[in-house]
């Protein structure tokens, strides 16, 4: 059972079995690159966003420390957080992406029997949904 919630630009499925808060970082960081959420946009607080998910206001403000470490978010005294430009990949964020997660997708792929070019059309389509996010890519 997945519930659908959506906090300004902030979609959110909440998915059983996976960390809250991982689900809430991944959500932003899709709005962010997305361009749902642009650069200097005030972000939610964490009275707001807990309120707004249905979560308990600790996991709330996890998610946004997270983001704020990983330089998503910023805080300005007087305004709040906001949205930071795109932060540049740190030394090792590629080579951790290629052993983890592509090697998940690549094994769940198998598991359902998809071939790699299914894989590669899916890569493909959910990389333009991201650069278009208004445009439906249609295949």
């Amino acid at each position: 059972m997945r519930h659908s919630i959506r906090v300004t630009a902030l979609r959110f499925q909440l998915k059983p079995g996976e960390p809250i808060v991982d689900q809430v970082v991944f959500a932003a960081k899709k709005a962010f690159l997305s361009g749902e959420f642009q650069p200097g946009q005030t972000f939610p607080s964490v009275r707001a966003l807990a309120s707004a998910l249905k979560i308990h206001p600790n996991t709330a403000h996890k998610a946004i420390q997270h983001l704020i470490q990983e330089r998503w978010l910023e805080v300005h005294q007087g305004v709040g957080t906001v949205v930071a430009k795109r932060p540049e990949p740190r030394r090792g964020d590629k080579k951790r992406l290629l052993q983890e997660q592509v090697e998940q997708l690549v094994v769940e792929a198998m598991r359902v029997e998809l071939d790699l070019q299914g894989l590669l059309d899916a890569v493909e389509d959910q990389w333009k949904k991201l650069e278009n996010p208004r445009e439906v890519v249609a295949r």
